[in-house]
């Protein structure tokens, strides 16, 4: 998977969850459990996302 795929995946996810997080405003706990582990997978792309590039930027020099 690309580095751009990989944001991209990220974006979808994140706009997946804006429901649930209008809901967790509002009161709704389960929802907030929804966007915590959802933001937990997200942090995880992230993080590939950021050795993907300093791996790619190490190994041209």
């Amino acid at each position: 998977m690309s580095v751009r795929e990989m944001i991209q995946t990220m974006i979808n996810d994140l706009v997946e969850i804006m429901d649930d997080a209008g809901k967790h405003d509002n009161g709704n706990n389960a929802a907030g459990t929804r966007v915590r582990k959802e933001m937990q997978s997200i942090k995880k792309i992230a993080q590939e996302v950021r050795i993907r590039v300093q791996n790619d930027r190490i190994n041209k020099n």
